[in-house]
């Protein structure tokens, strides 16, 4: 996935990239680093950054897109609402309140990981708490079924909801 190459800088927190079991606030620090560094640079409009993730990253969009103002939207990709992570208890869910920004959430129908019904009940909540929120199900996909060795899948269904995250992007950037 590269929505740089779309003209869109995004923040993709991923714990398998630097330590197997990072924690909440170590992933935290290096979101805000990252935030610090795309400020810095003359090339990055930083009043449009979004926050993405796969998996656990999808979980830390959902967690810090409510905590961290920066972000003006973010793409959730097969999260966990209601997981509280490696080193604490806090749940995505805890921060419903504090969402100020759209989310969108793409996830598969047979996602055995994190059930898809957690993102249905998920949905309702934000829907309840009047939060911005948009969701795309795929039918009868699978946890990590957007990315294969590293890469991101060339099937049809992949192309869509990657179109998605940048209609999205288009739409609320």
């Amino acid at each position: 996935m590269q929505p740089a190459g779309d003209g869109y800088v995004v923040i993709a927190p991923e714990w398998q990239t630097f330590n197997q079991r990072a924690g909440d606030p170590e992933v935290e620090q290096v979101v805000r680093s990252s935030i610090a560094a795309l400020q810095s640079r003359s090339d990055v409009d930083s009043t449009k950054l979004s926050l993405t993730g796969f998996c656990a990253g999808g979980r830390f969009t959902m967690l810090f897109l409510p905590q961290m103002k920066e972000f003006k939207s973010g793409v959730a990709w097969y999260g966990f609402p209601y997981n509280g992570g490696f080193t604490n208890d806090t749940t995505p869910k805890s921060h419903i309140r504090e969402l100020s920004v759209p989310i969108l959430m793409i996830h598969g129908s047979r996602d055995m990981a994190s059930p898809v019904t957690d993102i249905y009940n998920y949905s309702k909540e934000l829907d309840t708490a009047d939060k911005y929120f948009e969701l795309k199900v795929y039918q009868g996909k699978p946890h990590g079924s957007m990315i294969a060795n590293g890469s991101l899948v060339r099937e049809d269904f992949a192309d869509n909801a990657y179109a998605e995250m940048i209609r999205f992007f288009q739409r609320k950037l």
